[in-house]
């Protein structure tokens, strides 16, 4: 009797563990065919949560949200009041795990000042919240260059604004017309030479300035700037490789003879950058990884166009035509802080576009001047513009509120 009964214990439970197994691979039962189905496991999640689902235009429920389905091809769509939808059509197999981490942008993003100085040209300081500020005031003593630093909380009385150069030190400071002045950034971002030109376009003086403390007096390096340069260069090349060498050997050996990098993800797990010849990328993760990113993906290189390489995932996707000439001025193209999507200058609106190349979307088609734009550290954005002109001559930043 007790044989029989561990028996039995023995069989339920083999029983419960093979349907527990079954079940965690995503077998259903189907009552109409009465029997086993494999299905494909669906994640959603989205930024904002509690936006609503739908597949093939069937709602399904809101986000966070896990559905089993069953293989076949699906239109994903994700809506909520106020925001742009997200799009996306994937095929589902059985047993696998499929995740979508859906970005929604508000129709009418919030708009908050950061500064009220009178700023006329900004020039953001590599990928961090710091801004190199140039202002203009009535009173010629608070006129410079002046740090201005997003990540810092503002206060009434310690604005994040630190000054690095007053423009009464300059020589012959009426000469000088400052919005036509170029900054060149130091490796480390501690250092900048600011080349100056007269109001005629003639060049002014190029000088060594110090982006960490205000700047007392001037350090002029015309005759010494190129060969600073050049040192700089060779060390932004050997960050890059370094960089480079962190992805696998397959496309590193690819890339030195024939791309042209442009610039990394803030996480550093994926490269935009240019092909300088016809080539073929060869497939490096064999066999591809099951349930990942669906988008037709592009490994036969044509010269002069624009990809993007993922090497988590072993995945190259060709940039769309339209980015094509955004991209060739650098300064209209980041990356956003997520690493998963680029955010680019398109005329006069700002555009948020998933790496592959899909869900584009408007961020912002206000007014802002100087093609200037930057992407704060917790994905927001700061621009130049002047909603009052009629009472301020110049613009100032604002904070864009989109996430």
């Amino acid at each position: 009797m007790k044989i029989l009964e561990r028996l039995i214990f023995i069989l339920v439970f083999v029983s419960v563990l093979a349907l527990i197994i079954i079940y965690s691979r995503g077998y259903r039962l189907n009552l109409e065919k009465k029997s086993l189905v494999s299905t494909g496991i669906l994640s959603i999640t989205s930024f904002p949560s509690t936006a609503k689902v739908y597949l093939n235009g069937r709602l399904k429920g809101v986000t966070d949200i896990n559905l089993s389905l069953t293989p076949g091809e699906y239109f994903v769509e994700i809506k909520k009041d106020g925001f742009n939808s997200w799009k996306k059509t994937l095929k589902i197999k059985g047993e696998l795990v499929y995740n979508i981490n859906a970005f929604l942008v508000p129709l009418n993003p919030s708009l908050l000042p950061l500064t009220n100085l009178g700023v006329f040209k900004a020039i953001p300081l590599g990928e961090n919240d710091k801004i190199i500020i140039f202002v203009k005031n009535d009173d010629e003593t608070k006129e410079g260059v002046y740090l201005f630093d997003a990540g810092k909380k503002p206060a009434i009385l310690f604005p994040p604004v630190k000054l690095l150069l007053s423009k009464t030190l300059l020589p012959e400071k009426d000469l000088v017309d400052w919005k036509k002045t170029n900054v060149l950034f130091s490796p480390d971002l501690k250092q900048a030479i600011f080349e100056f030109y007269t109001n005629d376009n003639s060049p002014f003086g190029s000088y060594l300035l110090s982006l960490e403390e205000e700047n007392k007096t001037l350090f002029d390096i015309t005759s010494s700037k190129e060969v600073l340069l050049s040192a700089w260069e060779k060390e932004k090349e050997k960050e890059m490789i370094k960089i480079l060498e962190t992805f696998p050997k397959e496309f590193v050996k690819v890339a030195s003879d024939s791309f042209r990098l442009i610039s990394y993800s803030p996480k550093k797990t994926k490269v935009l950058y240019q092909a300088k010849e016809d080539k073929e990328l060869p497939l490096i993760i064999k066999p591809p990884l099951p349930s990942v990113n669906q988008t037709t993906e592009e490994r036969v290189l044509k010269k002069d166009n624009f990809y993007i390489y993922d090497k988590k995932e072993d995945k190259n996707y060709r940039l769309d035509a339209l980015l094509k000439e955004i991209i060739l001025d650098a300064d209209t193209v980041k990356w956003y802080f997520d690493s998963q999507r680029l955010i680019f200058l398109d005329e006069k609106k700002i555009i948020l576009i998933d790496d592959s190349g899909e869900n584009k979307q408007t961020v912002y088609s206000g007014p802002f001047n100087d093609k200037f734009f930057t992407v704060t550290s917790d994905g927001n954005l700061i621009i130049l513009t002047n909603l009052n002109p009629e009472a301020n001559e110049y613009p100032d930043l604002y904070l864009v509120g989109i996430k």
